[in-house]
């Protein structure tokens, strides 16, 4: 459908959103569209959405709640319908204040699961053993110590190319939505990467991955997630031990010995404040034993 592909590739080229936002925007308003051919009895065509009313929309929503979608999901679904009507009114003058007004399931805060420091360790420590090759298990090695060391996210990690060669103290990070950050990284991580890039069999250059896969191309996510699911089940660590969680850790650890709200925000790359607060209710006992320990008061 026109109308979806030309507001796929806005949210793609203006608002640089991500590959897998946009394919789940995709994915969304597609169900939608199709719902309402049924539900109206008429093919979905632009002028359609002017007139649409919230009866119609929650009418979607109960369709899929009877489906089995959580409330995640659901709020999922209604934010990707009223993004898509604040580019049907920016572009095509179309206005409907009833979507507008219309609200979601209200979620609870979910919690990051950040690996405790001991499991942290034991993944990186135990990642070489896994492998048949000493590059291999080299380049896992680094993988899981940037993820931790320096809060990457896997996908982050990924796309590094070899212009990281050596591992810089500063590392040029390319995160979500195209924007870019600087992010320290501290000696066990550059020694980890570098150590990789010397047994790499692969090139590593300027215009290559930095992570190879046993293939010669570029390491996938795929690899790293079934890797890690082999460490829990030899650690016996819980599923919530994930490459992500990683990240969290490397957030959550640096939280708990005091470090600033505002720079982990940084350091991690979120565009609001709001989002890096959540780490604050992964380790309250930590946080009130620092305050007791560095306010004048206590």
């Amino acid at each position: 459908m026109e109308i979806l592909s030309a507001f796929l590739e806005h949210v793609r080229q203006q608002r640089r959103l991500s590959d897998n936002t946009v394919e789940a925007y995709g994915h969304d308003l597609t169900s939608f569209f199709g719902f309402l051919e049924g539900h109206l009895g008429e093919e979905v065509g632009i002028k359609i959405f002017r007139h649409l009313h919230a009866s119609d929309i929650r009418a979607f929503l109960a369709r899929r709640r009877r489906d089995g979608l959580s409330d995640a999901s659901i709020a999922r679904l209604l934010s990707a319908i009223k993004t898509f009507y604040h580019w049907l009114d920016h572009h095509h003058g179309i206005e409907n204040p009833e979507i507008a007004f219309l609200q979601g399931p209200k979620r609870g805060a979910r919690l990051p699961r950040p690996v405790s420091v001991a499991a942290a360790r034991d993944m990186i420590e135990t990642a070489e053993a896994f492998a048949e090759e000493p590059w291999v298990a080299a380049r896992d090695v680094a993988v899981l110590t940037l993820l931790y060391g320096g809060g990457l996210r896997i996908s982050e990690a990924l796309n590094l190319n070899g212009d990281s060669v050596p591992a810089p103290e500063r590392l040029r990070v390319d995160g979500k939505g195209q924007k870019v950050r600087i992010v320290p990284l501290i000696p066990a991580v550059r020694q980890a990467m570098d150590e990789y890039a010397a047994l790499c069999p692969w090139r590593i250059g300027k215009d290559t991955p930095f992570f190879y896969g046993v293939r010669g191309k570029r390491l996938q996510p795929a690899i790293v997630q079934k890797n890690v699911a082999v460490l829990r089940g030899a650690l016996g660590l819980p599923e919530t031990a994930t490459p992500h969680a990683l990240r969290h850790a490397f957030a959550t650890h640096l939280l708990a010995e005091g470090a600033d709200l505002r720079a982990i925000q940084t350091l991690l790359g979120h565009a609001s404040l709001s989002t890096t607060q959540v780490y604050t209710g992964v380790d309250s006992e930590r946080l009130r034993a620092v305050v007791a320990k560095a306010h004048p008061r206590a």
